[in-house]
């Protein structure tokens, strides 16, 4: 009886240390993210998925039609993308180039994922993006290695490429407002139209004020060329949970009639909390076929 009950104890053990071996090999991708697995399970989950945690407040028959877990990972799957966004010796993540033309863009065989900047927002640090850039390049690269290119606030003016380690490039794309450069439709029309390697384009859209006429125009795009895209809120942090809630539920709304070609599940983030990002990224990394979602 002693002895079975050893035994018992002896397997528990066994089975808790090769959990504890699991989750430590996803910690040791980054020591930041380490951190936040230990946060409490209501505070990891807004976190890591901040529209599931709002979605509770939402009556059951209102929940139907949102489409929040098309993409799900695990936290230890999100755990193992960070590795990708975290930027080493061995992982550079550096400013290539930047471009005005399709013709003048480098030559990168690598998967490309377009960032459609709509909040006019980005700013770059010297010589890492800061927190003031999370809105924009923070969500996809992390920080850089290198030195990015300096431009006054809120005015990309050239498709700027940044490459992440080995693994996909980030292409910055300027805005598509009144502060649009003149030649803007020649340069994204074309770029879109010849970019073989481009993988997905994300949009971002402030979820203040939710999709704008000037968001209009890249989804317009985005649909007459029959590219995948994404739907990012941004500035979740400002929005109240019941105005973020209204948003969320106009948006996919549109997502799931005026749409052909958008991904059907909203992604959110906030550049102040980090809310979203974390799973943001896991997306990215699988979608450029750097990681393999354990369920």
């Amino acid at each position: 009886m002693a002895a079975s009950g050893l035994r018992l104890r002896a397997e528990k053990l066994f089975e808790m240390l090769a959990v504890l071996g699991r989750l430590s090999r996803c910690q040791s991708t980054s020591q930041a993210f380490a951190e936040v697995l230990r946060l409490p399970k209501q505070r990891l989950r807004k976190l890591l998925y901040p529209l599931q945690e709002v979605e509770r407040y939402l009556a059951p028959d209102s929940r139907k039609d949102l489409h929040l877990r098309i993409f799900n990972p695990s936290p230890e799957d999100i755990a193992r993308a960070e590795s990708v966004f975290t930027a080493t010796e061995h992982n550079r993540i550096d400013y290539v180039s930047s471009a005005v033309r399709i013709d003048h863009a480098p030559d990168l065989l690598r998967p490309e994922v377009r960032a459609a900047i709509l909040t006019f927002c980005l700013r770059f640090g010297v010589p890492a993006l800061t927190a003031a850039s999370a809105m924009g390049l923070v969500c996809f690269i992390g920080r850089s290695n290198s030195e990015s290119p300096k431009h006054q606030y809120g005015h990309t003016k050239k498709m700027n490429f940044f490459k992440v380690g080995k693994h996909f490039t980030v292409v910055d794309m300027p805005g598509y407002g009144y502060r649009a450069p003149e030649d803007f439709a020649d340069m994204v029309e074309t770029y879109l139209k010849e970019r073989s390697n481009l993988k997905r384009t994300f949009l971002l859209v402030d979820s203040v004020v939710g999709i704008q006429k000037t968001d209009n125009i890249a989804i317009e795009m985005c649909e007459e060329f029959a590219l995948p895209y994404v739907i990012v809120l941004t500035k979740i942090d400002k929005s109240s949970k019941g105005h973020l809630l209204k948003q969320v539920l106009e948006i996919q709304k549109f997502v799931n009639t005026k749409t052909q070609g958008c991904f059907p599940q909203l992604f959110a983030v906030s550049a102040v909390t980090f809310s979203g990002i974390h799973l943001l990224r896991c997306f990215i990394a699988n979608i450029t076929g750097n990681l393999y979602l354990t369920n």
